[in-house]
Formats: C-alpha cells, structure tokens, sequence
C-alpha cells in the first residue's frame, strides 16, 4: 500500500490567454517532468515564471534562467473552471467560470539562459 509521502500532487495551472478580443480565454499550462524548490516550500499562489509568446505565436516560458518552449493544443475533453460559494442558507454552490478548452503544453528539455561576457 502507497503512503501519501509516495503520492505525487499534480496541480493544474489555470491561465488567462488573450486571444485579441474582448474576453479572454482560459487555458492550462501542462509542464512534463518535475518542477522543484529550493526551499521545499509549495508553489501554490507563488509566482514560477514568465509566459511569452514568439512572432510565430509559439509559447515560451522563462522559469529562472531556463527557456521552455511549447505548443497550445485543444484539449480531447475540456475542463470546467467553478467558483464555490456558499448561498444565504449555508449551502454549498459550484458556479461555472468558464470551460477550459485548450492547453499550452511544455515538453522539451529547458534551455539554458546564457549571458554574453
């Protein structure tokens, strides 16, 4: 039997994607291998990196001095983003924020940030 040490937490990561319109969408950032901390702390609510795009619409993600670049796909089976809430008899209420459609998938090897000296 797996203790819950053994068990590994996946934690989507929810985004705003701006398609040039007046909404946004929302996507999720998918990451394959293991992102760690130095200090062992959680990264929930922490900031991780910077997500750009190239010319080409390619995303890039800058996490310390590594560069990952990605690719956005529709998702096989989209995913609802819901809000809970609670109503004025005490009842828990699940409200949809949205439907998560796509995701930006990062599946390379980083690249290293190298400074010219």
């Amino acid at each position: 039997m797996a203790s819950s040490a053994d068990l590994k937490t996946v934690m989507p990561i929810v985004i705003k994607i701006p398609d040039g319109g007046l909404t946004d969408k929302y996507g999720i950032v998918e990451l394959q291998g293991d992102l760690k901390s130095q200090s062992e702390t959680a990264f929930e609510g922490k900031f991780i990196g910077d997500l750009h795009y190239t010319k080409q619409g390619q995303p890039l993600l800058i996490i310390g001095h590594h560069l990952l670049y990605g690719k956005e796909v529709k998702m096989e089976q989209p995913i609802a983003l819901l809000e809970k809430n609670r109503n004025d008899r005490g009842d828990t209420e699940y409200q949809v924020q949205c439907i998560i459609k796509h995701k930006l998938i990062f599946k390379t090897r980083p690249k290293p940030i190298v400074g010219i000296s």
